[in-house]
C-alpha cells in the first residue's frame, strides 16, 4: 500500500477546483429539495450516502439513497485512480487515516457535505408495508444534504426524544426519519425471516485527552445505524440486479456456504442446540437468537467464532446469466458493494458500470480486467484489516502498560492447542492467558492479573492465581500521535512491494 500520493496525482488534484454537477446530462434529476440527510459516525468526514423517504398515496413508501459520484472527478486510469486502484481501500488507524483518494476529494468535493450541491447516483426503491420491494430505479442526480447527523445523536432521539439540532432546523425531517426507520425495521424483519444472521462483535475505539490515551470505548450498533445498514443492503441488491438487467457484469460481495459447517454444528451441540447437517442460515439464526437471550455477556465471543467459521467475504465477478453465489450471512443472492466509493475501490468500479449502463454505453471494463481487480481488492482489503487490527492491539497494550499487576474480571474467548485467550470485561481488551487452569472453556468467567505488555507487537499477557506482590500503581500512558503516525508510515513503506501489490501488509 502506498501511504503517500505520487506527484502525478498531486498535480492532477491541484487542477480540480470544484465539483462537477451533471445538470445538462440527459436523464439527470434535480433532487436538491428532497429532505436528504446523512447519518454517520461522530467523526466521519467522507460522507458517501444520503437518505430520504417519501410516503405515497397508495400506502407504499419510496426510499431514496444518494451515493457520492466519485467517478465524476476521479476518471479511470488517471493518476488519482491508479493510486486508488493500487490501495483499493482507506485505512483507518488511531494515529492517521490513509485515504484511498485525496482528502480534498473524499472529505470535500466528492463528499455529500452539509448544504453543498453534489453529483450523485440515486437508487430509488419503492416498498409496500410488509417491506417487499415493488420497483426500483437508478439514475444520476444533483442532491443537497440538509442535515449532517450522527448515529449516536439520532439513536438517542429515537430512544428518549432528545432531538438533535440538525433535525430541529429542518421542517419535516423528524417525520421523514421516523418513516425511514419504520421501513428499515420491515426490511430487517424480512431478512431475518429469510435467515440473515444477527451477529454482534466487540469493536473498540481509542479515546484521547490531548496526547493521553484515556480509554477504549465500545462501538455499538443502534437504531440509527440499523436504518443505514438495512437501506445499504437493499440498495446494493438493487444495484446488482440492475446491472444484470442491462446485460452488464457486476462485482459481487459474497460469503460462500461455510466449509466448516460441521464445526458450527458441534459448537451449537455444545450449547445443547441441534443444527441440521446441511448449511442452513435460518437454523443458524435461530441458534444465535437463543444464545443472545441466554448469555448476552458471552454472545459477542460466540459471534466472533461463528464469523471465523463462516469464512471471509470476497469479491467475485458475476457475468449475466451466471448463477449467483450469494451472501450466506445476509441471506441474499444479489449483493454488490456500491455505497461507499470515497473509501472502497470496488464501489468506484460499480459506479462506473452503473453510469455506463444508464447512458447506454459499452462496459468500461473487460471480464479479464474485472477478475484481476476483484482478486486484488479482496487481497488488499484483508491486508488493510490486518494493519488496523495490529494498531488496535497496540493501542490496547498501550492503555494497559501502566497497570501491570492489576487484577481484572475476564471471560475466556478461545481455547486451542496454541493456548487460552481471555477478554477483560472492562476495558474490553483481549490477551493470552499464560497459566491456564485445567477445564477452562469458552464462556468461563474468571479473575486474571496483568503480567506483561508489548506495545510494539500488540501483546498482552495475563495470569491466574495470586497477583504479583510488586503491584505497580496505575499511570495514564502518554501517546505521541506524531510518532505513531511516523511509525505507521514506516510500517507501510517497509511492507510495500512495488513488484507485487498483492503481497502488501504481510504481518
Amino acid at each position: 500500500m502506498y501511504p503517500d500520493f505520487l506527484q502525478k496525482a498531486i498535480t492532477e488534484l491541484e487542477k480540480i477546483k470544484e465539483p462537477l454537477l451533471p445538470f445538462n446530462r440527459p436523464g439527470c434529476h434535480d433532487l436538491r429539495n428532497l429532505l436528504w440527510c446523512s447519518i454517520d459516525n461522530d467523526d466521519s468526514l467522507d460522507l458517501d450516502q444520503l437518505t430520504a423517504a417519501e410516503q405515497c398515496a397508495d400506502g407504499t413508501v419510496k426510499i431514496f439513497v444518494a451515493i457520492a459520484d466519485v467517478d465524476s472527478l476521479v476518471k479511470k486510469q488517471s493518476a488519482i485512480d491508479n493510486h486508488a486502484k493500487h490501495n483499493t481501500t482507506s485505512v483507518y488507524t488511531a494515529g492517521a487515516t490513509y485515504a484511498m483518494i485525496p482528502e480534498k476529494l473524499s472529505n470535500n468535493l466528492t463528499s455529500l457535505n452539509l448544504n453543498a450541491d453534489r453529483a450523485a447516483v440515486v437508487i430509488e426503491m419503492c416498498f409496500n408495508p410488509p417491506g417487499t420491494l415493488v420497483n426500483s430505479k437508478i439514475y444520476e442526480a444533483v442532491v443537497k444534504n440538509h442535515a449532517k447527523l450522527t448515529y449516536n445523536g439520532v439513536s438517542a432521539w429515537l430512544e428518549n426524544g432528545q432531538i438533535p439540532q440538525g433535525i430541529r432546523d429542518v421542517p419535516g425531517l423528524d417525520e421523514n426519519i421516523r418513516l425511514q426507520e419504520k421501513v428499515a425495521q420491515q426490511l430487517k424483519l424480512r431478512r431475518q425471516e429469510n435467515g440473515a444472521l444477527d451477529l454482534e462483535t466487540i469493536e473498540t475505539k481509542p479515546v484521547f485527552e490531548g496526547d493521553i490515551l484515556k480509554e477504549l470505548t465500545i462501538a455499538k450498533s443502534n437504531r440509527a445505524s440499523f436504518i443505514i445498514e438495512d437501506f445499504m443492503i437493499a440498495a446494493n441488491g438493487v444495484t446488482a440486479r440492475f446491472l444484470t438487467s442491462k446485460n452488464f457484469p457486476s462485482v459481487r460481495r459474497v460469503v460462500r456456504v461455510p466449509k466448516r459447517w460441521d464445526r458450527i454444528v458441534l459448537l451449537a451441540a455444545e450449547k445443547e442446540f441441534k443444527l441440521p447437517a446441511i448449511p442452513d442460515s435460518k437454523a443458524l439464526e435461530q441458534f444465535l437468537e437463543s444464545q443472545e437471550k441466554a448469555s448476552p455477556l458471552t454472545f459477542p465471543d460466540l459471534s466472533l467464532s461463528i464469523i471465523k467459521l463462516l469464512g471471509p467475504g470476497e469479491y467475485v465477478i458475476e457475468m449475466p446469466g451466471e448463477k449467483p453465489i450469494g451472501h450466506f450471512g445476509l441471506a441474499v443472492k444479489d449483493y454488490a458493494h456500491s455505497t461507499a466509493p470515497n473509501r472502497r475501490y470496488p464501489d468506484v468500479i460499480t459506479q462506473r458500470l452503473i453510469k455506463a449502463a444508464i447512458a447506454g454505453k459499452p462496459c468500461p471494463y473487460t471480464k479479464g480486467e474485472l477478475e484481476i481487480l476483484a482478486k486484488h481488492c479482496t487481497e488488499m482489503e484483508d491486508a488493510a484489516k490486518k494493519v488496523e487490527r495490529q494498531v488496535e492491539k497496540s493501542a490496547a497494550a498501550l492503555l494497559l502498560e501502566g497497570r501491570l499487576g492489576n487484577e481484572f474480571d475476564a471471560i475466556v474467548t478461545g481455547v486451542n492447542e496454541k493456548g487460552t485467550w481471555v477478554r477483560l470485561i472492562d476495558p474490553p481488551v483481549e490477551g493470552k492467558l499464560l497459566s491456564s487452569p485445567a477445564g477452562l472453556d469458552v464462556g468461563n468467567q474468571l479473575k486474571v492479573w496483568l503480567e506483561h505488555t508489548d506495545v510494539k507487537r500488540g501483546f498482552i499477557d495475563f495470569r491466574t492465581g495470586d497477583k504479583n506482590s510488586s503491584k505497580k500503581p496505575y499511570q495514564k500512558p502518554k501517546f505521541n500521535k506524531d510518532a505513531w503516525r511516523q511509525n505507521s508510515r514506516k510500517f507501510h513503506r517497509k511492507n510495500r512491494n512495488k513488484n507485487n501489490a498483492l503481497k502488501m501488509f504481510r504481518v
